[in-house]
């Protein structure tokens, strides 16, 4: 029986979904930042994602139910991916701008397919490096108004570890999915309870760390949530993770670089974002790298 999915088949619309999303969630988290703690705010956005991702396995009769050792690598996934990861980059943009934290969290096209190829023998092709190259210099140039505002001594280089140390803990959650799939975890049953490991993760976070929990009933933060837990979480992550599946994560990876040229852009349409040259350079550069990354021969149709 063929179930309605979430997410497009095409590997260049899995990429384009991702990339677009998470380019939009940029201005999104702004509205999550202010009265509610960050820990506590991912949190809020996991568990929800969680609730309706599973509401709709549920409705479409997809089975929730796995053994003992398969929730113990969900949980692996989910604490990495959902968890970890968001809270680290979330702290590292309290010490560092967003900018610095975007070239940081690019590197991740070079530590997807490393760790791939050290934990999985997954072949590393040269292009996808040549690729990554393009991207990583792409990002740093567009971002060279906010890289020269980052000195700021001890609050930059804690910027600086925070903003590594989550890519690499992204990267792991990567892994984690691949070896989740290859062991034949649905992508959507599979996500569902990730992101519930997630929120589990972000909760015991924000209590160790003794934040207060409050919740803001305005608009903005309404809407901002429901669209970080909709559209940020499920669709992006099921999109990408369905990517990660059919193409590799050499080529999955990339959507990293092409996320923050996207939040760019579209600062320029809500946030009068004003263009430098090397600005300019710098995002043609990372379309140079895409076309590389993505061009026919790279992925199947």
């Amino acid at each position: 029986m063929n179930r309605p999915s979430i997410a497009p088949r095409s590997p260049v619309a899995l990429f384009a979904t991702s990339s677009l999303i998470w380019g939009s969630t940029w201005l999104a988290i702004k509205f999550q930042l202010g009265t509610v703690s960050p820990d506590v705010s991912v949190a809020y956005r996991f568990a929800l994602a969680a609730l309706l991702l599973g509401g709709w396995c549920a409705l479409t009769r997809r089975s929730l139910r796995f053994d003992a050792r398969t929730h113990a690598f969900l949980a692996l996934q989910g604490s990495l991916l959902f968890g970890f990861n968001y809270v680290g980059v979330y702290w590292a943009e309290r010490y560092a701008t967003s900018g610095l934290v975007a070239v940081l969290f690019s590197t991740i096209v070079f530590m997807n397919p490393i760790g791939a190829r050290w934990l999985y023998g997954t072949p590393l092709a040269s292009r996808t490096l040549v690729a990554a190259v393009l991207g990583i210099l792409g990002v740093t140039l567009l971002f060279v108004p906010e890289l020269t505002q980052a000195r700021r001594g001890g609050d930059a280089a804690l910027g600086i570890v925070l903003g590594l140390g989550s890519t690499v803990i992204a990267t792991g959650g990567n892994l984690a999915a691949m070896r989740n799939q290859r062991d034949g975890i649905p992508v959507l049953t599979g996500t569902a309870w990730g992101m519930a490991y997630g929120a589990l993760v972000a909760a015991i976070v924000a209590v160790a760390t003794g934040v207060t929990w409050s919740f803001d009933t305005s608009a903005d933060y309404l809407l901002s949530l429901a669209y970080l837990a909709v559209f940020g979480s499920i669709v992006a992550f099921v999109a990408y993770l369905t990517l990660l599946q059919r193409v590799g994560p050499g080529t999955a990876s990339y959507v990293g670089v092409t996320t923050p040229v996207v939040a760019m852009i579209l600062s320029t349409a809500f946030e009068g974002y004003r263009w430098t040259a090397l600005g300019a350079f710098g995002v043609a550069l990372a379309i140079a790298g895409n076309w590389l990354a993505l061009r026919p021969k790279a992925i199947r149709r």
